[in-house]
């Protein structure tokens, strides 16, 4: 049979012991990774595998020896309690493998687990899952995490004080990171707050994200915008030694000031616009950008406009300027007009 949306969310947290088998497939094979340790771990608990109740194999062994699965499933484990046989790296090729085990599969023995990449609709491994009464194909697919699966992962994180404000940002975090990096997040935002029991709050899930040097870049375009010259020409030493290039400073500072320009152009208004950005901008950022762009204004974010692409065409010219001076230069003109208003 076949499972999907909310359905299968909650399977994977509770499976069924009775069932004999679950493919899960996929493109992105950290998604299917997760779901498979999830699944697994329900099914046998933390001391499984320690007890010799869960059997690993993978799509190589069972084409070189398609019996393998068949074997797997009917051993008697030396310890009590369900056993797991996981099958990773499953294809269309080891599905005669699979057919003859679900065929001679009996209550009582192992259940089947099994993991593949992208498969189609006609999946002849899929159709082995899928055309069966007491078995599950579940397809793991590039969309975001939904707010149940989210709110799942908060609660075994053992945050369960997350106010409508703060989860509008973690909403926001699940569809910027890949489904790996955002559960490292969380458990890091759950370390924070170990033994407090305070309100989980938008700054502290800003604190606690990805820091990259993508967001040295982003802190030095801030002060920019906010006139901050002296705090700007420290930071721009730092962003100097970290080696990156000035086209690409170029390019970002372009890319921060067209998004102001975006959010000033809104006929509802600066916050309006910036709730309208893809990917959404989350947390204290999404006030910072608002009054960036509420002390610039349309018009004289068009002239830093002309700015920037003056300094990007300078750069990307035969010129013999020192490349990262004229960015620079650009920038602190940016900074001191800023500073005027």
């Amino acid at each position: 049979m076949k499972l999907a949306g909310a359905q299968a969310v909650r399977y994977f947290a509770k499976p069924d012991p009775a069932r004999l088998g679950l493919l899960i497939f996929g493109a992105d094979a950290m998604r299917v990774a997760l779901r498979r340790q999830e699944v697994i771990a329900a099914l046998i608990g933390p001391e499984g595998e320690g007890e010799m109740r869960l059997t690993r194999l993978s799509g190589g062994d069972l084409r070189r020896s398609p019996g393998l699965v068949l074997d797997a499933i009917k051993e008697i484990g030396f310890f009590p309690g369900p056993r797991v046989v996981f099958v990773e790296e499953a294809t269309d090729g080891t599905a005669p493998a699979f057919a003859a085990a679900v065929k001679a599969w009996a209550p009582g023995d192992a259940q089947i687990i099994a993991t593949a990449g992208a498969l189609t609709a006609k999946s002849a491994l899929r159709k082995v899952f899928e055309g069966h009464a007491n078995a599950y194909a579940i397809g793991i697919y590039d969309d975001p995490p939904s707010r149940e699966e989210i709110e799942d992962i908060l609660k075994k994180a053992g945050l369960a004080h997350v106010p409508a404000e703060t989860m509008t940002d973690i909403l926001a975090l699940s569809r910027a990171l890949d489904p790996g990096d955002f559960r490292q997040t969380i458990e890091k935002i759950a370390l924070y707050k170990h033994g407090d029991a305070t309100p989980l709050t938008p700054h502290e899930v800003t604190l606690c994200a990805p820091a990259t040097v993508e967001a040295e870049v982003d802190a030095a375009l801030d002060l920019v915008a906010e006139g901050r010259v002296p705090e700007f020409a420290q930071m721009m030493r730092r962003i100097e030694g970290q080696g990156v290039a000035p086209v690409t400073l170029a390019i970002m500072a372009t890319r921060h000031f067209r998004t102001l320009h975006m959010a000033a152009s809104d006929p509802a208004g600066p916050g309006s616009g910036i709730a309208k950005m893809r990917p959404p901008v989350f947390g204290p950022r999404r006030e910072r950008l608002q009054g960036q762009a509420q002390k610039w204004g349309m018009f004289r974010l068009d002239e830093a406009l002309k700015v920037l692409i003056e300094a990007d065409l300078t750069l990307r010219s035969s010129s013999r300027a020192p490349q990262m001076a004229v960015i620079e230069r650009a920038l602190m003109r940016l900074a001191s007009i800023a500073a005027k208003h």
